[in-house]
This record gives C-alpha cells, structure tokens and sequence, in this order.
C-alpha cells in the first residue's frame, strides 16, 4: 500500500505526524474509515457538524462510532449557517458562491488540524475522476487509499456490506450525504425531502425569499423556488420525469439507486462531504 508509516511518522523537526479522517455521512468516507479502522489504529476520526444534517446521518454516525470504538469528534461552525445567511443579506449559497462549504465544513476542520502536521485521508474511488478537498495549508497531506489500492463502487459496497451497516437511510431517496437544504439536491431528492422530512422542507423554505425592490429572487433552486416546487402537480410531474429516467436507465445498464437518482441539473456535489 502506498501510504504513510503507520507506526507513527514524524516530522523531520520532531513534530508529531496525526492521522485525521474526515467523515461526511456518506458511503465513501465511511467505508474508508472501516477500510482503515485496523491500518492505523491512531486514526482520529471527525464530522463536520454543520447543524443543519438530517436525522438519518446523525443516527448512521452513531452506528458507524459503535464499530470503531472510537469517539467521532464534531466539529462546530462559530457561527451557524442563519448568522452568515444575515450578514450576507439572505444570499444563498450555490454553485458559484458555496460560501456555506467553506465557513460551515472548511475552517471547523482546519481549525481541528491547527498547526500540526496531519496525513488527511480521503475517500476518493479509484474509478472516481477528482481531486476533492484540498487545503491551502500546507501542513495538512490528503492520502487517497482507495486510488492507491485500486479499490472501486463495488469494493465500497463491499465493505459496508461486510460491516453490517450498509448504506445510510437517506440514500432511498438521497444521493449524497450534506445538508437537509443543500443546493446540489435534485428536484426529485427535494421531492423526497418534503415527503420523508416535512419539518425540514419547511424550515428550508423559510430561508427563501423575494426582494419586491429589486425584483431578485433568493432559492435553493434558481428555476423554481420551494413554494412552487411542493405545489401536487408539479410534484407529481417530477416524480413522474424521474421515473422515466429510471427505466430509461434499465435498458442500457445494470445500475443502482446511487448511480441513478440525477437529473437533467445535476452537478458535482460538495467537495468537503468527501474529506
């Protein structure tokens, strides 16, 4: 394996070397962390608590703590995602300003990191094609074991399987791990959001907003906003397209609920979920 000494390396002045592995929640960095759970027993292990997660990836935490037998340290914003949404006057994180990843999931865990040198491990696949966080400090190193092992979906799969805890719940109707609103979700995992968590979808639409001066429009989605979206038909008519994209898929490949749950927007979902 090409991967750090895992008797415990030191920096060339002395320093001592940690071993963090970033959680998300997910099916990728949790695989990772059984993966490596008995190649490096001093791992520590981290989540990037934003408070706004849903149930189903506080509860697969639990669970996955229970395994390792070692605590999953939170890690906490200073301030939580209403006190950076009213300095930034009801501006919503998205693609292109994804303020939420950096002050909410970026600084907690560099702060965590401090000044120490730290092997950080990432769950990257090697079927994967990208390079995920990458700090700008320079004394936190990301080791990728799954690229460096060749390890690939089916293997991930394999390990949560042989683990017992299998997927997280969320993933029957979810693609990722990530905030309750988060901006990546397709229109049919929003769907999905307000038929499993309707408190959830409901607190998600109070951070929308339409300023009446200006004529600007503040939604997780920039073609619809969530009051619009929940509306019976265009629920259903969502539902329906994501069916048809369902069997659409059945005729050309074997594929599962993960590879499957996009839609015509999708984009690439939030790096720092893949610590």
């Amino acid at each position: 394996m090409n991967l750090p000494n895992y008797t415990g390396p030191r920096h060339p002045e002395g320093q001592k070397v940690r071993h963090i592995l970033c959680l998300s929640g997910g099916k990728d960095s949790t695989a990772l962390a059984l993966y490596m759970r008995d190649r490096v027993p001093e791992m520590e292990y981290a989540f990037a608590d934003t408070g706004e997660e849903l149930p189903e990836t506080y509860d697969y935490l639990a669970m996955l703590e229970a395994y390792l037998g070692k605590p999953i340290v939170r890690l906490n914003p200073d301030r939580l995602f209403q006190h950076h949404l009213d300095i930034r006057n009801g501006f919503l994180p998205s693609g292109r300003q994804r303020w939420c990843t950096d002050l909410l999931k970026i600084k907690p865990f560099e702060a965590f990191v401090g000044d120490d040198l730290v092997y950080s491990y990432v769950g990257i696949r090697a079927d994967e094609n990208r390079s995920g966080y990458i700090s700008s400090k320079n004394n936190i190193i990301p080791v990728l074991p799954f690229k460096d092992d060749g390890l690939e979906y089916k293997d991930v799969m394999q390990l949560l399987d042989d683990s017992g805890l299998g997927l997280p719940k969320y993933y029957e109707w979810r693609s990722r791990s990530g905030c309750y609103f988060c901006f990546y979700q397709q229109r049919n995992e929003w769907v999905g959001l307000k038929e499993r968590h309707p408190d959830l979808f409901e607190k998600a639409k109070t951070f929308e907003r339409f300023d009446e001066e200006t004529g600007t429009r503040f939604t997780w989605n920039q073609r619809e906003s969530l009051n619009e979206l929940e509306q019976p038909e265009r629920m259903a008519q969502i539902k329906a397209d994501h069916q048809q994209r369902l069997e659409r898929q059945k005729n050309f490949v074997s594929a599962d609920l993960l590879d499957i749950l996009g839609d015509d927007d999708s984009e690439e979902g939030c790096l720092i979920c893949h610590l």
